[in-house]
């Protein structure tokens, strides 16, 4: 076995039996990226020379009997996340150059548990977007490729391209992500690995970037279920620098994934099955709920009957919201500042906010803007914001009857670069399984289950009740082992 082809369980076996060391981890992962991130472009920054210091200061803790829950593993950080001393951009031009002053909880977290990161990777412009296209440092590429047609360069899924693009191609044992509206469920099903977005509250959201702050949340990807896990109990915790943090103890994730699902009622939403969704993938969602009966798990039909309204109530709401914390992008404080001789503050507002927002995130700070202002609050936001309700008690009366919901993760398989890209509303809509666990602050986790007729890969969703990850983690272990999905793509180190 490579090194590279380590997963996060297993390097860590690896390393408490003295099989390898940190150092020689990091070297390979590191050997990898400067091989491949000229063509994949996962990684905006990379940090070879903290990561290897770090890497001989892990091994050192470990030799003495110091070592930590994720001692000497190497981790990719999503763009996103503050990191002290080492450049944070959100994927745009107006954060270039920013180098924090302090780390965010999360990426402390990690740290506090021994991990080693590899450097900052690729993402939507402030985490907007599903292709990973909109990031002012180049669009990412995906590693896998169609059978029939290899030289379409695919989109990894947005907006954790990087995050899911570098653990795919073997370059990061697992990454940090965020999602907002399916941004970690997404990429993880176009790029075959597995990936959780906790409930609203389970991680810190101090010193990540805002894009939508009532939907935001932090999670990892990884190659499996059971590495999420591993990473999902570093990376949360309560945190009293974000009010909406939970205190609540944080379980041993990794050990529900060895959980049975006998017993366990699963819930299929018929308002999942759309018009015109790809055969495939009513194919696969019937094969994922065939290998949870046939391990005991129990069917139940269930309605979600507002779930037709998630996108547009999403899309009302999430820009609201970013139109808001973009304010602070002004050219004043940081970042980008873009003026003219004899200018005043309204000018310098103008002139940096233009160069330094890409289309989308302008577009999205337009919309935000209006449905905000008044004479349309109450026709769009307040509006949204009662669907929203209406959303999450849909999901409360159905947790009566059900343990866990079983979705489909995306309409389709991952996209070329130049499809779908013309029409924006065409790309919001692959959000459509996965923005209502965001709109009712549900735990969900995306699972690889099986290729398309391309040799593509494709996943399923499990959504948990609240603060019940746990049953995520068990359903997605169970559907994992009976997909027992090995296919690699044709990238990789």
């Amino acid at each position: 076995m490579r090194l590279t082809d380590h997963t996060l369980r297993s390097a860590l076996d690896a390393l408490n039996a003295g099989e390898t060391t940190s150092v020689a981890l990091t070297e390979a992962f590191l050997e990898g990226i400067a091989r491949l991130n000229p063509r994949l472009n996962a990684f905006i920054t990379v940090s070879a020379d903290q990561a290897l210091e770090a890497a001989k200061a892990s091994d050192a803790r470990r030799a003495v009997g110091k070592a930590g829950p994720l001692e000497g593993a190497p981790l990719a950080i999503k763009d996103l996340f503050c990191t002290a001393g080492t450049q944070t951009t959100a994927g745009s031009a107006i954060l270039g150059g920013f180098v924090p002053p302090y780390e965010s909880t999360v990426t402390k977290n990690l740290l506090r548990d021994g991990a080693v990161f590899l450097g900052k990777v690729n993402l939507d412009e402030f985490a907007m977007g599903s292709s990973n296209k909109t990031s002012a440092y180049g669009a990412v590429e995906n590693p896998w490729s169609r059978a029939n047609d290899p030289d379409t360069r695919l989109v990894p899924g947005g907006s954790s391209g990087g995050s899911a693009a570098a653990v795919a191609a073997h370059l990061a044992l697992g990454a940090t992500a965020t999602d907002t509206g399916g941004s970690i469920r997404q990429p993880a099903a176009f790029c075959g690995i597995a990936g959780i977005k906790p409930t609203y509250g389970r991680c810190s959201r101090f010193g990540i970037v805002a894009f939508a702050s009532s939907l935001d949340q932090a999670g990892p990807v990884a190659r499996t279920v059971e590495d999420c896990a591993i990473l999902l109990r570093s990376m949360a915790g309560f945190d009293p620098r974000d009010a909406t943090s939970a205190d609540l103890p944080v379980p041993d994730f990794a050990a529900a994934c060895a959980r049975p699902v006998k017993g366990l009622r699963i819930g299929v939403p018929r308002e999942y099955r759309l018009d015109g969704m790809a055969p495939e993938i009513e194919a696969l969602w019937r094969q994922g709920l065939d290998w949870l009966v046939q391990q005991g798990a129990t069917l139940v039909d269930i309605s979600l009957p507002h779930t037709k309204y998630a996108l547009p109530t999403y899309y009302v709401v999430a820009p609201a919201e970013a139109s808001s914390n973009l304010a602070r992008y002004d050219g004043v404080r940081f970042g980008l500042r873009e003026t003219a001789q004899n200018s005043d503050l309204r000018d310098l507002y103008e002139r940096t906010r233009a160069k330094g927002f890409g289309a989308e995130v302008q577009r999205r700070i337009m919309i935000g803007t209006y449905v905000l202002s008044a004479g349309y609050y109450d026709a769009y936001y307040l509006k949204a914001q009662k669907v929203r309700a209406l959303i999450r008690r849909d999901f409360e009366q159905a947790w009566g009857q059900v343990d866990a919901i079983v979705t489909p993760a995306t309409p389709s398989a991952a996209f070329g670069m130049d499809e779908k890209q013309d029409d924006p509303v065409t790309m919001y809509l692959n959000d459509v399984f996965t923005v209502t666990a965001n709109l009712a602050g549900l735990p969900g986790i995306a699972v690889p289950a099986g290729l398309d007729a391309q040799g593509l890969p494709l996943g399923l969703q499990v959504i948990g009740k609240p603060w019940d990850e746990e049953t995520c983690f068990s359903v997605g272990a169970a559907i994992e082992r009976a997909a027992n999905f090995t296919a690699v793509p044709g990238i990789r180190a």
